[in-house]
């Protein structure tokens, strides 16, 4: 880091101000000495201003040369992150703009962390900054003298090259950088897993691209490698943009659609594998959008997460369920959370509040998280879901089998229930690998003491399946589709009317 090797720091006005106080205390006690001494008379006057401009340049010239460093020092820092010592924002603005006065082709990486989040909120900000500062070594390491790397600020690096064919070997060095951040990172005997996700694009003698646009393009690219998987480079496509337009109008659309009542809910019917009765059922979101292009919920619910406005919508979804599901007796009432659901801390307390408001058996409610929910951030939504389960709530394991849930996993969340997803149970009727994975699911699920609910079952084949394999519960078009909350007062109204007094069902 630079260091500045005069101590002194001093204001413009003071680089005037100090050297003329000082040279007029040394002319006055010059004057003085002159008058003790009775030399007075022979001193012209001409001589002491000699004297006192001399002090006052020699003065100046000191505290000048301090100052000038001072200056110097500032302009480092302005241009330096103080972490990392890597160059910032501002100076990577300044490059871009300079090396694009040339003929050659710029190319530029914006470099993301995946899991920087996660190591300060598990380990504490002392430790991340570590992990700064270690991953800028490892930044600056393989760039090494092709490419220049800054820090831009939190978990946000970038490399910059120049050439005929810069973006083609900044790939090659991004490429290699994944790799590197792909072992876990050794930080005081702790190994800790990083990863990134980079956007990369570039400015030609062509098509010459400012500074700003350049990293707003970046910074688009990076972001669709992080939708796509992340531990990946992107190259910034026009396409990008006109997607980035239209999940701002639906975002536009979602938040006018809550205020207007647009959304609604359907219920899918889970019936007992033995005797097909409607034991639980599952809320669907619906949107109806009048006559603009219909949307299904795997289209705007990733929008509304990423918006925040799943937390409003959620809630809703949720009060609205458990007042419909308080007609329907002992049925459970399986409703689905996101991620972004378990990282609010609110959403506990939020729940609590509907259960208390109303007076739904909290036994009877299920929530259902994907494995994906939880391995974003294990810790806090471990602690959101022992919040849940104190209120009595049930939590299950939804699309089991398509992710890469552990045995530990499963132990470390305690589900009550794991849902086989319908990809599995459509290839163990053909493929006997996937059979056996389904058969060994089940097994393990009952060695933890989880019910087992088999999702998409459409055939008599199917069923019977999943039934001799074990499963407690069956969903799927077999049986019923979503229904709105009337049909689902229609069906259990008939199943109730089926069953004798004594509780079992009519001839």
């Amino acid at each position: 880091m630079f260091k500045v090797k005069h101590p002194l720091h001093l204001t413009s006005a003071g680089l005037v101000v100090i050297p003329m106080t000082v040279s007029s205390l040394m002319t006055g006690a010059l004057a003085l000495a002159l008058v003790v001494t009775g030399s007075w008379a022979s001193a012209s006057k001409s001589a002491l201003m000699i004297v006192a401009v001399l002090i006052y340049a020699l003065v100046l010239f000191i505290l000048g040369r301090s100052g000038f460093a001072n200056i110097r020092g500032l302009e480092m820092r302005a241009v330096t992150d103080p972490l990392t010592g890597l160059p910032n924002r501002h100076a990577l603005h300044d490059d871009i703009t300079r090396l694009s006065r040339s003929g050659d082709e710029v190319a530029l990486a914006m470099i993301d962390l995946d899991s920087f989040k996660q190591v300060n909120d598990h380990y504490g900000h002392a430790v991340g900054d570590l992990l700064i500062a270690r991953c800028a070594q490892e930044i600056r390491s393989v760039c090494g003298g092709e490419a220049r790397c800054y820090r831009l600020g939190g978990d946000e690096f970038a490399a910059v090259m120049t050439g005929k064919v810069a973006g083609t070997i900044l790939e090659g060095i991004c490429r290699t950088l994944l790799e590197r951040l792909g072992t876990p990172l050794t930080l005081d005997h702790r190994h800790i897993p990083v990863g990134a996700s980079i956007g990369l694009t570039r400015s030609t003698a062509d098509n010459r691209i400012a500074s700003s646009e350049m990293l707003r393009r970046a910074d688009v690219a990076m972001d669709m490698s992080k939708r796509g998987g992340k531990m990946r480079c992107t190259w910034f496509n026009e396409s990008f943009d006109r997607r980035r337009e239209r999940v701002r109008e639906i975002e536009e659309d979602i938040r006018a659609g809550i205020t207007a009542g647009e959304f609604s809910l359907a219920y899918q019917p889970l019936v007992d594998a033995d005797d097909k009765r409607i034991v639980a059922v599952e809320a669907l979101l619906r949107w109806d959008r009048g006559t603009r292009d219909p949307l299904g919920p795997n289209v705007f619910i990733p929008i509304a997460e990423d918006s925040g406005l799943i937390n409003p919508l959620g809630m809703w979804v949720l009060r609205q369920a458990v007042c419909d599901a308080l007609r329907w007796g002992d049925i459970t009432l399986s409703v689905n959370i996101s991620a972004a659901q378990l990282r609010n801390a609110e959403f506990p307390i939020r729940l609590g509040e509907v259960l208390e408001e109303t007076g739904f058996p909290p036994h009877q409610l299920e929530l259902e998280v994907t494995e994906t929910c939880l391995v974003l951030d294990p810790v806090v939504a471990e602690r959101t879901l022992d919040v849940i389960r104190s209120f009595g709530v049930r939590i299950a394991l939804d699309d089991f089998g398509t992710g890469y849930a552990s045995i530990g996993f499963l132990r470390r969340f305690r589900f009550e229930k794991l849902k086989l997803d319908r990809s599995l149970v459509e290839l163990a009727g053909v493929d006997d690998g996937s059979r056996a994975m389904m058969l060994s699911s089940i097994a393990l699920a009952r060695a933890l003491d989880m019910g087992v609910t088999a999702e998409g079952v459409e055939t008599e084949e199917q069923a019977e399946l999943v039934r001799l394999a074990g499963c407690d519960q069956i969903q799927g078009w077999l049986y019923y589709r979503a229904l709105p909350a009337g049909e689902i007062d229609r069906l259990i109204a008939e199943q109730n009317a089926a069953l004798r007094p004594g509780g079992e069902r009519a001839a």
